[in-house]
């Protein structure tokens, strides 16, 4: 017999900015309260993207079992419909397990998405596979940026340096005679699941950069430019959605002679403090039901723990 979520306890959605600890907190909850992690990253979904999208490695999991992580392929385009078929099923089987979800992640569509419901705007899957066919490539993508530009300004803005995030605007674009983010407004009047209670991770802006440029060389000395070489000799350098990850692109300016080695960490870094300020901003203004939890703060999971008992 099936269950509705309101005779669930609620599962906690930890939310953050890249580099904001979200994972190590994830796991450490997952301890705490019998329960299974569920990505929320859009990037971590791909086979082959792991030291440049920080996947947890078997040793930092702590043997708690971990969902929607290495589910697609380089050459697959996963969005956020699959995301939320896919995790309200992880969330459904490990309830029946009589365990916690633990969805933790920075994808922020995704977690609007998961906790508000699928946004209405219109779509057509002809339209899209001409639109993918045209802009999907390295070619064709300033053409899009520049038409969106003038056409669309705001969700120029908004997505202009997304390739996939634009097209979905075009799509949109097209169908309505509106831009996404006019339309994307009546958002606001959605109401929030019931059965779960999400939580951002807020640092200081100066130690969070700084975090991230840590981190950024820590990858590159683990081993990160070979993991994106590797990416490039099979061919993927154009993949989908996937060679949209952080640093990827400026790995292989590096490796194209495009780029300094010495200069590579500050760039990489930069883009990655960059996108680290519309998430911030993301979370604030599209989750604003989401309790914030300053950072470093060692009771982080004790305090979440606290909140879903309430």
């Amino acid at each position: 017999m099936s269950s509705s979520r309101s005779e669930f306890s609620a599962f906690p959605v930890v939310m953050g900015p890249t580099a904001s600890g979200k994972t190590a907190l994830a796991i450490e909850l997952a301890l705490l309260r019998n329960g299974e992690v569920v990505s929320a990253d859009s990037m971590q979904v791909y086979r082959g993207l792991d030291l440049g999208t920080a996947k947890p490695t078997i040793k930092e999991q702590a043997g708690i079992p971990h969902h929607l992580i290495d589910v697609a392929d380089m050459t697959e385009k996963y969005d956020v419909f699959r995301f939320c078929a896919d995790a309200e099923k992880c969330i459904a089987d490990i309830r029946a397990r009589g365990r916690l979800p633990v969805v933790a992640g920075g994808t922020g569509l995704y977690l609007r998405a998961l906790l508000y419901g699928l946004d209405p705007l219109p779509a057509s899957e002809p339209l899209r596979k001409e639109l993918d066919e045209a802009y999907d490539n390295e070619a064709r993508f300033p053409e899009l940026q520049a038409l969106m530009r003038e056409k669309a300004p705001l969700d120029y803005q908004r997505f202009g340096l997304h390739r996939r995030k634009l097209i979905r605007a075009y799509e949109v674009l097209r169908l309505t005679g509106t831009q996404m983010t006019e339309l994307q407004k009546t958002w606001g009047k959605n109401e929030c699941r019931k059965d779960a209670r999400s939580f951002v991770l807020v640092w200081d802006n100066a130690e969070l950069r700084e975090r991230i440029f840590r981190r950024c060389g820590a990858m590159l000395a683990s081993g990160w430019i070979d993991e994106a070489e590797q990416i490039l000799r099979a061919g993927f350098h154009d993949a989908p959605t996937a060679w949209q990850a952080l640093g990827y692109r400026q790995i292989g300016d590096y490796l194209n002679g495009k780029l300094r080695r010495e200069e590579l960490q500050e760039r990489i870094a930069t883009a990655t403090w960059q996108f680290a300020r519309r998430q911030n901003t993301w979370f604030r203004t599209q989750h604003p039901e989401a309790v914030r939890i300053p950072m470093p703060d060692r009771r982080a999971a004790q305090i979440i723990a606290a909140h879903l008992r309430a």
